[in-house]
């Protein structure tokens, strides 16, 4: 099976300052890649490099080629809107929109895509509040604040906004970081879940995160990739000695 992205000399800049350098990875299809290393080392801005969010930062700039499906995205005539809608992402922080109902939230997306039938609406809603696991916590509750939830509510709220409009990626930037043990269990077994459909990229800096949940992970440091692998290999048998270094905790 032909990967879901192949990266090719990758770099991205704020500014002047040089944050990503000479990428090279391949991401496969309906699996789980984590992105690990140090606070400050590129992890968060690759993820944005793959759905040209960074670009939407001021001042911010990438260089090289992601293919995904085996369209160049930054390619002329290329449409980021287009590229984000098939890569979705969700933050660090939940999100969801405030003034809107929970039925509101998941199904902002569809009707900026201008889908106005209210039984296609109806349907993505259910299905994705199902697909996030929170279906039958909020079925009866659809009316009310998406911002009355908990935060890991609030979290599988806005990855059943994310997968409303159908993505085929899902990208997460440390999609735990801000939720309780519990919660975080829920969300790391949606993201196994997911995987059998969809393509994950999960950022974390929890290194117990990353082993439990992804198939690959691909390890930065200071803005290079320094080893990538499938996730097995990567934690027991590093082949590079900062690697080794930075998931025993020695350093990061």
């Amino acid at each position: 099976m032909a990967p879901k992205f192949e990266i090719e000399d990758l770099n991205a800049w704020f500014g002047t300052k040089h944050v990503l350098k000479n990428i090279n990875m391949k991401i496969e299809e309906n699996a789980v890649t984590a992105i690990i290393g140090p606070s400050g080392c590129g992890k968060t801005t690759f993820i944005r490099c793959l759905n040209r969010m960074h670009e939407i930062t001021p001042g911010a700039r990438a260089s090289g080629k992601v293919l995904f499906n085996g369209l160049d995205i930054y390619g002329d005539g290329v449409d980021p809107v287009m590229i984000r809608r098939k890569i979705g992402m969700v933050f660090q922080k939940p999100n969801p929109f405030p003034m809107m109902s929970i039925y509101d939230n998941v199904a902002a997306g569809l009707k900026l895509n201008g889908v106005k039938n209210k039984k296609i609406i109806d349907a993505a809603v259910r299905r994705s509040l199902e697909l996030a696991n929170l279906w039958d916590e909020v079925k009866n509750d659809l009316n009310k604040s998406g911002a009355s939830l908990s935060g890991g509510q609030q979290q599988r709220l806005c990855i059943a906004r994310a997968l409303a409009v159908e993505p085929e990626v899902l990208l997460m930037d440390e999609p735990c970081s801000a939720l309780d043990p519990i919660a975080t269990a829920k969300i790391e077994a949606l993201i196994r879940k997911l995987a059998e459909n969809y393509t994950v990229v999960i950022v974390t800096h929890n290194m117990q995160q990353a082993a439990r949940v992804s198939d690959y992970t691909a390890f930065l440091y200071l803005g290079e990739l320094m080893e990538y692998g499938p996730t097995k290999q990567i934690f027991e048998n590093p082949k590079h000695e900062l690697t080794e270094k930075y998931i025993t905790g020695k350093f990061g």
